[in-house]
């Protein structure tokens, strides 16, 4: 069972693991793929982020951060970020995130979520999100470049958290 829980600093280490290789790939967030240690651990627990981790048996198998999308009157929006540990794959980690994400959003008064940038090459990403109610409110052309494909879109992708 995935349990969901938040995050410390000295869960870094075990993120990091995570997170490091799919930086280094570069397919999938619009992050430097030489960012060092210490600027990815800024960047995950950012002030104002929330920080969670996704534990299988004990083993962190993903994490994810959320946080108001824009400040002022746009920050009754959240905005998130998900990572989930390759060999941990297909076990439903970030479909469980993304349940716990939502509900987590809803309790602290965001009233709607936004991804800014999903690469739209990501399909297991695309498709879970439509799969918890997402739908794609833009697309902006050839605004990623992956390191295979090149230039590919990337999409805004928003759902609403009131019933």
């Amino acid at each position: 069972m995935i349990e969901i829980r938040n995050a410390v600093i000295r869960d870094w280490e075990n993120l990091w693991e995570i997170l490091e290789p799919v930086i280094r790939a570069g397919e999938v967030f619009a992050l430097p793929t030489d960012m060092p240690n210490e600027a990815a651990l800024e960047y995950w627990f950012a002030p104002g982020n929330w920080v969670f981790v996704a534990e299988e048996n004990g083993a962190v198998v993903g994490s994810y951060y959320l946080r108001a999308n824009q400040r002022g009157g746009g920050s009754h929006v959240c905005n998130c970020g998900y990572v989930t540990a390759e060999w941990a794959g297909r076990r439903g980690v970030a479909s469980r995130m993304c349940e716990h994400s939502l509900g987590f959003g809803s309790a602290v008064g965001f009233r709607a979520m936004q991804f800014n940038f999903v690469v739209s090459t990501n399909e297991r990403a695309v498709q879970l999100w439509q799969r918890h109610g997402f739908t794609e409110v833009g697309r902006l052309p050839r605004a990623f470049q992956h390191p295979v494909l090149g230039f590919v879109d990337a999409l805004v992708m928003w759902r609403s958290l009131e019933e």
